[in-house]
């Protein structure tokens, strides 16, 4: 089950830190223009969560410090994708729904996997 959770932690700390460095770089007209219902610095705000998330999930485990940080960065990730799916779902974009429901699984199967077996 360790190994597992540590593929699954890789797999979404790799997602959630490209995504949020790409939001971080991308121009602020074309957040506005991708994301028109808000504020391109809410945009990098939820940017910046994403990357602190993502180190969240790798850093404790590889550094041996402050366990407890791998489940909650999760359930902080899991947040943002709970805001992701309603935005998406309420702008009808299927695919990105999809897409942001998977990561919402796994952020909680890590949180959940986290908490029940300390990171190792």
């Amino acid at each position: 089950m360790n190994v597992t959770l540590w593929i699954v932690q890789i797999l979404l700390a790799a997602a959630f830190f490209v995504s949020g460095i790409a939001k971080v770089i991308r121009p602020s007209e074309k957040l506005k223009a991708g994301l028109p219902e808000f504020h391109p610095s809410v945009i990098r705000l939820i940017a910046v969560a994403e990357i602190l998330g993502a180190l969240g999930l790798i850093l404790p485990g590889a550094t041996g410090t402050g366990p407890i940080l791998t489940p909650v960065a999760a359930i902080g990730l899991a947040i943002i994708m709970i805001g992701a799916v309603v935005t998406h779902a309420r702008r009808k974009e299927g695919r990105a729904t999809a897409v942001n429901l998977v990561l919402l699984v796994l952020t909680i199967v890590v949180a959940i996997g986290r908490f029940a077996l300390p990171v190792q």
